[in-house]
């Protein structure tokens, strides 16, 4: 039994080698496509104007990395910044591949491996995704109601809203305690020591708004790289509703690569009448290579990171019930 057994282990290791490869590739493949329209915008954006842009987007990862780790802590023993980061980073790679659902089953495996249950990683990741679609709500109401008014293709993003109160509902500790309890049960993990807490959830919330705050202060600084627009308060918030919405309206079309067409489409729609059409379709082309290459950049740093740490720290405690053959 034992060689069976080590020949499955050996087929799982190299299938989750050829998956971070693939995801890469994809990763890289989207950085190449868009490379000559985003050559001609970078030529009208001085340095001064697109680092900082860029500079915003690992804050705005890190910051979606913590509301997720904070929920992954919440279901067991802290796995600490660099082993999470790793996990969430490197895993979400997988959104570049058609299917967002690589991105989860990677951040599974690669949770697995470094010896946490799987039903904990598939169930923060889940409560993970419901607080993002609240975060993205919340944030994408500054512009939505200029959407519904002023384009009518866009018109049916109202219909995302039917799914704020349901999130806001679910994100009640004691509706998240119940499913977690149950979803444990299911699938025959030991139950937490405690049950899910009311400032983790909020904290979790908090850190998703804050996230996609980021996202839109990068939107705003490109915009104001390539033309004289109100740099006010009121356009940032124009620009963080908007970076929300595209962000969360790319989830829903999961066949896409990382809602690949679905998020400039929105970007286009909400900058067009303010600097062009041409140089909206410019930007957003900018903002997705931008995005790829701080995505690249932050999961080989977590990636580094956290293999620094498991090699003078060791291995984080495993899961009740994970061994190290199985991982």
């Amino acid at each position: 039994m034992q060689p069976a057994h080590t020949t499955r282990g050996r087929l799982i290791h190299w299938a989750r080698i050829l998956l971070v490869v693939a995801v890469v590739v994809a990763a890289g493949y989207a950085l190449w496509s868009n490379h000559e329209v985003v050559q001609e915008t970078l030529a009208e954006l001085s340095w001064r104007d697109w680092l900082p842009s860029f500079l915003a987007l690992p804050v705005a990862i890190l910051l979606s990395t913590w509301s997720w780790q904070l929920l992954v802590d919440e279901l067991g023993k802290p796995i600490g910044v660099a082993r999470g980061a790793q996990i969430f980073l490197v895993g979400q790679l997988g959104k570049y591949l058609p299917g967002s659902v690589w991105a989860y089953l990677l951040q599974i495996e690669l949770g697995r491996r470094a010896g946490l249950a799987r039903a904990r990683i598939f169930t923060a990741t889940l409560f993970s995704l419901a607080v993002a679609v609240v975060a993205a709500l919340l944030a994408g109401s500054l512009v939505l109601p200029g959407f519904i008014r002023d384009y009518e293709d866009l018109r049916n993003l109202v219909w995302l809203y039917l799914l704020l109160p349901i999130g806001v509902v679910c994100l009640h500790p004691r509706i998240l305690e119940r499913l977690v309890a149950l979803g444990f049960k299911i699938l025959r993990r030991p139950q937490r020591d405690h049950p899910v807490r009311a400032r983790a959830v909020a904290l979790s919330l908090a850190a998703a708004v804050a996230s996609y705050g980021f996202f839109g202060l990068h939107l705003w600084l490109l915009v104001r790289g390539v033309s004289d627009v109100d740099g006010s308060a009121s356009f940032l918030l124009v620009c963080i509703g908007t970076m929300a919405i595209a962000m969360i309206s790319g989830l829903f079309f999961f066949l896409l690569p990382s809602g690949a067409g679905v998020r400039e489409v929105i970007i286009v729609t909400a900058l067009a009448p303010t600097i062009g059409a041409g140089e909206a379709i410019a930007l957003a082309a900018v903002s997705r290579v931008l995005i790829v290459v701080a995505d690249l950049l932050t999961a080989a740093c977590a990636a580094g990171l956290g293999w620094w740490e498991r090699r003078h720290y060791g291995p984080i405690p495993h899961d009740q019930g994970v061994d190290d053959d199985e991982v």
